[in-house]
């Protein structure tokens, strides 16, 4: 006799449970989703003691017949399916047909349902995969299912559920991301005999947004669109200053379904790369719209993992949308005074954002952001109040000369374009027919003077700041309709590594040979890890070589880093090169480098500058790409309202 035998049915959908339900929120998931998927536009969710004791969804969908009920507990049934082909073009949120199996075997499970036109509806009652028979009910259209007792004929699983709370908690948060993903269904939400959330139907996930994450976050937001034939990407991104320490915050939907990708997930990081310090991770509320057949669904029980048949594109597609959003942005950092008490902003249009969302009949222009960060004047009734601010009589300024120690900083940068994606991509032309200068001119009868700078404004319109330094490391500065408090090595570290980028990007990266060249004596790994990246050191302008032992020889330096120290430079790069890890592609490293360079090289918090110093360095604050963050994502301006002047002092 064969040792290989067929196992019974409760066994089999003992097993699928452990796939499909490992907690009270993996069935409030398959029970919502269900709900969703029978049409309906008003869901309420129960649970108690977490969903341990019960978990209870009632909707107003299409319901079912009586011999639909039976068939939808039992394994592999499913409307959702005719042949294997349909697995290639899912446009429904379930569709195995194995989670109501599953749950019905390791719960008590009573199902209410009735149809449009039926004059009665249907109960069915289902123990431990044990089937009852079906009664008649009544009942309003749609379906109401009861679970509970969720593991009592597994008593081992209900061992490892962890306490009430934390299982609410996982319920919650599972209930928050369908009412995220379908803005346009009524959803409640009770817990312990209380409402926890009663959430009408809106036109746009914003407003939700303020109800799960508050409305500091809401009001962050950043509008983000972009179209690539068929594919749709659209949602919300937050303000750098809106950050977390895990990936908590991102919540990415695929046609209405949670989904973890990632390739979606670097595509997002990589975006805000610069934007956010080490360990701190963006805030994003994403849809993607792609054809079904384009993804596959069908790759884990839970359905929240998948793959895409052309995740490169989809990777491209992302990043590129996103960086789009920075580039029309704002994203200079606001100083937080006090209790606001504004409302949400709304949406930027209403929109239908329901999972068969296909076309969107509005596109954000650039005079229509949906999210402004700009520093807008008050109300009409506050104008006397503001008008103590204007100025007495029109200041006039007059362009001075920049001092020598800043004549290495970038003099012909634009801002950025919508192309400008690539970290190393070449910087626009300069229109100006001679190069910046590398270093200080040298004086002379025959040298002519240098050539005022153009009086420049901020990015809010208002004319070149003026600003005094306080504790040698911020500038206080007034800007448009409020201040402007500037961390000095930030923004300077901000500038010269748009320079190096750039120099690099054109292969013209000068560099200054020492007279003589200085050695400096490594431990071993750091010796090696620097002379495995030779070829890219020397794009930067950094020569290095052996000289034997563990012994580096630094042969020359970056010209335009001229009052660093080669000992202590090379010694940093070893250290980092060998306790940090390294990007996988070369330009992610020069990249790396490049932020690590100009922090060595920028000037310090506690170093005192003359006013033509500052000024020298507030001027070139508008000709480099992303002057509001410094490229290690710190802040390089926090920003002060008129309008919060006056609430601290009182006016308003």
């Amino acid at each position: 006799m064969g040792i290989i035998r067929q196992l019974p049915p409760s066994v089999v959908n003992q097993i699928a449970a452990g796939e499909v339900v490992e907690r009270p929120a993996s069935v409030v998931k398959e029970l919502l989703e269900n709900a969703i998927d029978a049409g309906a536009t008003r869901i309420d969710l129960t649970v108690e003691r977490g969903g341990k004791d019960l978990v209870r969804v009632a909707d107003n969908g299409g319901g079912m017949s009586d011999d639909d009920l039976t068939l939808a507990f039992t394994p592999h049934a499913t409307s959702k399916l005719s042949d294997a082909e349909d697995l290639f073009r899912i446009r429904t949120l379930g569709f195995r047909g194995e989670a109501l199996a599953a749950i019905a075997e390791v719960s008590k499970v009573r199902c209410q349902t009735r149809q449009m036109g039926a004059e009665t509806g249907s109960e069915l009652c289902i123990e431990g995969g044990t089937f009852g028979l079906i009664r008649s009910c009544g009942g309003p259209v749609g379906t109401v299912m009861e679970v509970r007792n969720l593991f009592f004929n597994t008593p081992v699983r209900r061992t490892f559920l962890k306490s009430d709370v934390t299982e609410a908690g996982h319920v919650a948060e599972m209930f928050s991301r369908v009412a995220l993903a379908n803005p346009n269904i009524h959803l409640t939400y009770r817990s312990g005999g209380k409402v926890v959330h009663d959430l009408p139907p809106v036109g746009g996930i914003r407003e939700r947004i303020a109800v799960f994450f508050g409305r500091e976050l809401a009001e962050s937001l950043l509008w983000v669109e972009g179209r690539l034939d068929e594919m749709h990407v659209w949602g919300y991104v937050a303000h750098p200053s809106q950050s977390r320490s895990t990936a908590k915050g991102q919540f990415l939907f695929l046609g209405g379904r949670f989904v973890r990708d990632r390739s979606l997930s670097h595509a997002l990081n990589e975006a805000y790369r610069g934007l956010l310090m080490v360990g701190r991770m963006p805030v994003a509320f994403l849809n993607l719209e792609i054809p079904p057949e384009e993804v596959d669904v069908n790759v884990h029980p839970t359905k929240v993992e998948v793959r895409f048949r052309d995740s490169n594109r989809i990777y491209s597609h992302v990043l590129a949308t996103l960086r789009q959003t920075f580039l029309k942005s704002d994203l200079h950092a606001r100083l937080q005074a006090g209790a606001d008490t504004g409302v949400v902003p709304p949406e930027p249009m209403p929109r239908d954002v329901s999972p068969t969302l296909a076309v969107s009949t509005f596109s954000p222009g650039p005079s229509m952001a949906p999210a402004s960060f700009e520093l807008g004047g008050g109300p009409s009734d506050r104008q006397t109040v503001a008008s103590w601010f204007e100025p007495s009589r029109p200041r006039v300024e007059t362009p001075k000369p920049a001092p020598s120690w800043a004549q290495p900083l970038p003099g012909g940068f634009a801002r950025g374009t919508d192309a400008d994606f690539d970290e190393f991509a070449p910087p626009p032309i300069p229109a100006a027919a001679d190069s910046p200068m590398i270093g200080p001119p040298t004086p002379g009868p025959s040298t002519p003077p240098p050539a005022p700078l153009p009086v420049s404004t901020d990015s809010l319109g208002a004319p070149k700041l003026k600003a005094i330094q306080v504790h040698d490391s911020y500038l206080i500065a007034e800007a448009g309709d409020g201040m402007i408090v500037i961390d000095q090595h930030a923004l300077h570290e901000r500038i010269l590594y748009e320079e190096l980028r750039a120099r690099v990007a054109q292969g013209q990266v000068e560099s200054q040979r020492l007279l003589v060249p200085e050695p400096v004596d490594l431990p071993a790994p750091e010796a090696v890890a620097v002379l495995e990246q030779v070829e890219v050191l020397a794009k930067l302008g950094l020569e290095v070589e052996s000289f034997g032992g563990d012994t580096v020889l630094v042969r020359s330096l970056p010209a335009m880093l001229p009052n660093v120290e080669p000992n202590r430079l090379v010694r940093d790069l070893a250290e980092h090169l060998r306790t940090q890890p390294l990007p996988p592609t070369r330009d992610g490293l020069l990249a790396e480098l490049l932020h690590m360079i100009a922090c060595k090289a920028a000037i310090k918090a506690g170093q005192p500058l003359t006013p033509a110093e500052i000024e020298a360095l507030l001027d070139r604050r508008h000709l480099v790409a992303d002057s509001h963050h410094c490229p290690h994502g710190r802040p390089t301006a926090l920003v002060f309202t008129r309008a919060d002047l006056e609430k601290q002092f009182g006016r308003i």
